[in-house]
């Protein structure tokens, strides 16, 4: 029978998203090739979902076009094609696939500094070694670099490795990294609207959505920005996780900014971790300076940016700097986008000397169709200033920007958010200095936990 093992080994999948037509799939089933799972199973008088394990709460009756029958189906992973009652959940059990042993995977012939090692060789020892370990690395610390030699080990083993992250920003912006890093290594990158869907790759990068249709498939699994949402909010995605390593397997988590969880199960040793306090260049982060800006919650709302905003830009250091604005709320930004472009004008074509500041003001937003192509424009310098919500606050790096937060004691910049927004300033050796600046109407406790966290981690970076 001509069916790859590789396409299909590890997943569970729903009959849609296998693409083998109906006399070959028939066959396979029958020689027991694939085997089936209920889509909703039942547990001890609970019903819950084969895929995403959502139990009673989050599965809703139906009257089902397909069967003609009442029945449920499951509201929580729906996004990612709808699993019923009706339907079955297909894993792979045929032959096992043989991933190749590379001798030298990696082309990459960068330089690690001595505190990147360190961090490198503690991962390396855990995947080698089947164990967990949390990288706490500092924004711009060069967390992916650190992960090259632990992932060729893996890769001279025959192992299958996984690199999964809560962004597609951030798998679309590693995707041509790692192709650079790992040239004759089949990879893929999976997230919402990837053009490819087929995951048969040995490297694959991917969302922490995307990991709902694996099942036991991977030696090595990297979660990338553990404290971002959705991640470390959604019981779900660390429940896909757990399911998409194999019984043994080496799970490494990476994390600017660890949640109180982390922080906790580093304290107690239950957590094995390594600490990179400095940036790759050898600077300290960026310490974010606050401006007061009385009736910015009513300026706001007219539609119009605070005069404090304007004076800071009219006085920053580097004037042809880059500029990233966040804001709260989508809303927010496309309210502003109007007179942000008559106020910001002058000062984008001090960065950019263009004419027209359509082209040099834009606006970016997790549902904005075109934010992949402003993403990268940019980051060509074809863009001077990007009014953003926290879609941009992690997982990207632009070379020489300046950061400012407006309404930054909104509850959505929390201390995570701001201390990761802060991390998108002086990332590059050649401008390693870029400001950071927090808009208020009064002060917020993150706020305050931000500037304080920063100062600590640039304070241990000092005794070094």
């Amino acid at each position: 029978m001509e069916i790859d093992p590789k396409r299909y080994s590890g997943k569970r999948l729903l009959r849609r998203e296998i693409p083998l037509p109906s006399p070959l799939f028939e066959q396979a089933l029958h020689q027991r090739f694939f085997k089936k799972i209920p889509g909703i199973r039942n547990e001890k008088g609970h019903s819950y979902c084969s895929r995403c394990n959502a139990s009673d709460a989050h599965l809703q009756s139906i009257t089902c076009q397909k069967c003609n029958q009442t029945h449920l189906y499951c509201r929580n992973c729906i996004l990612m094609g709808r699993v019923s009652a009706c339907e079955q959940l297909y894993e792979w059990a045929g032959p096992e696939p043989e991933w190749p042993t590379h001798a030298a995977p990696c082309a990459w012939d960068g330089e690690l500094t001595v505190h990147q090692q360190v961090a490198a060789d503690a991962i390396d020892q855990a995947i080698q070694q089947n164990k967990r370990l949390l990288t706490h690395a500092v924004c711009g610390a060069g967390k992916t670099e650190m992960l090259f030699q632990g992932i060729t080990s893996a890769l001279q083993q025959g192992k299958r490795v996984c690199l999964a992250t809560p962004r597609a920003d951030v798998v679309r912006e590693l995707l041509p990294r790692f192709r650079e890093a790992f040239p004759t290594v089949t990879m893929q990158a999976l997230y919402s609207g990837s053009l490819d869907k087929t995951g048969d790759g040995q490297l694959i990068l991917a969302t922490t959505h995307q990991l709902l249709r694996f099942y036991q498939a991977f030696d090595v699994l990297i979660i990338d920005e553990i404290d971002a949402f959705p991640y470390h909010a959604e019981a779900m995605l660390h429940f896909a996780s757990d399911k998409a390593k194999k019984t043994v397997c080496a799970s490494i988590f990476l994390t600017a900014t660890p949640r109180k969880k982390e922080k906790r199960a580093i304290k107690a040793k239950t957590l094995p971790s390594v600490f990179v306090p400095l940036r790759f260049h050898g600077q300290p982060l960026p310490v974010p300076s606050s401006k007061i800006c009385f009736g910015l919650h009513k300026k706001l709302k007219q539609g119009l940016l605070p005069k404090q905003l304007l004076k800071w830009l009219q006085k920053r250091k580097n004037p042809t700097r880059q500029l990233l604005l966040f804001l709260p709320t989508v809303a927010l930004a496309d309210n502003l986008q109007k007179d942000a472009i008559l106020a910001l004008q002058p000062f984008a074509k001090k960065i950019l000397s263009k004419n027209t500041a359509e082209t040099l003001i834009r606006t970016v937003h997790a549902a904005d169709k075109e934010r992949e192509e402003k993403v990268q424009a940019f980051r060509n310098r074809e863009i001077a200033i990007i009014l953003t919500t926290t879609i941009l606050e992690r997982g990207v790096t632009f070379p020489s920007v300046d950061v400012a937060i407006v309404d930054a004691a909104h509850e959505v910049f929390d201390e995570a958010a701001l201390v990761q927004i802060a991390g998108r300033a002086g990332r590059s050796p050649a401008d390693p200095t870029g400001e950071v600046v927090f808009f208020h109407e009064g002060r917020s406790t993150a706020m305050d936990q931000a500037v304080q966290a920063i100062q600590k981690m640039n304070r241990r970076a000092s005794k070094l």
